[in-house]
């Protein structure tokens, strides 16, 4: 499996109630790419991260990761290739220790011991929170299970990383220590987010959803200086624009 790309085709998705999601989706993040996925509440933006790592199957159309579609029975390999990280850290962290959650994922890969806490203790280096490792995770700050979470998708090694409002409830340090973390990963990653500003530090590549279809695809300079377009989808201009 070529492991870095990710394309959705026709990708549609009706929930239960009746409600439409998604409606005809379509796009290709080639390997290496930093793409944001930005619109209003309600856009589908959460909805359309779901189904990149099989969480959400399609009512209709395909994502395809690779060059393979997610399938029922290719699902643990794609689980393995995309690492995603939801908006609500606590959804991540539920063993007593950091050491622990981090080291969940990984206890089912048959990895000897000492293999084993090697990678949890390098994913957790990675995002700074090694000191953290004997802590239960109902004791750490926002920022703390932010990272934490990170770690626990990293220690798994996979291809391209999906995040759901990363930034979110974070304060300006560690929404900084986040931001600079993010910009050294060579991972393909995908980021559905509120915060324009993060945007522009990050993601050279933004793709505007509204009303579950995606609308716009573009660089953030020149999505970001349309200000009809922004307003039409229920987003306003990053602060760092805004000012000038």
């Amino acid at each position: 499996m070529s492991h870095h790309r990710v394309a959705a085709r026709n990708l549609a998705y009706v929930y239960p109630d009746g409600h439409p999601a998604l409606d005809g989706v379509n796009f290709e993040i080639g390997h290496g790419e930093s793409v944001a996925v930005i619109g209003g509440n309600g856009a589908g933006k959460s909805t359309l991260l779901l189904h990149l790592n099989g969480v959400l199957r399609p009512t209709r159309g395909e994502v395809r990761i690779g060059d393979f579609p997610i399938t029922p029975q290719n699902l643990a390999e794609i689980r393995r290739t995309v690492g995603t990280i939801f908006q609500d850290a606590d959804d991540q962290l539920f063993m007593p220790s950091v050491f622990e959650d981090v080291a969940f994922g990984l206890a089912h890969q048959g990895l000897a011991a000492d293999e084993l806490a090697a990678r949890v203790m390098q994913a957790l280096e990675t995002v700074g929170a090694a000191h953290l490792r004997d802590r239960p995770p109902y004791r750490l700050s926002g920022g703390e299970k932010r990272a934490v979470a990170i770690a626990g998708v990293l220690a798994m090694q996979p291809a391209i990383l999906v995040m759901d409002e990363p930034s979110s409830g974070l304060d300006p340090r560690a929404r900084r220590r986040l931001i600079q973390l993010l910009a050294g990963f060579d991972h393909t990653k995908i980021i559905a987010t509120h915060d324009l500003d993060l945007v522009i530090d990050l993601c050279p590549r933004v793709l505007i959803l509204h009303a579950g279809r995606i609308v716009a695809d573009g660089t953030p300079d020149a999505l970001f200086a349309d200000r009809a377009l922004l307003e039409r989808c229920n987003l306003e201009m990053p602060l760092s624009q805004s000012r000038r």
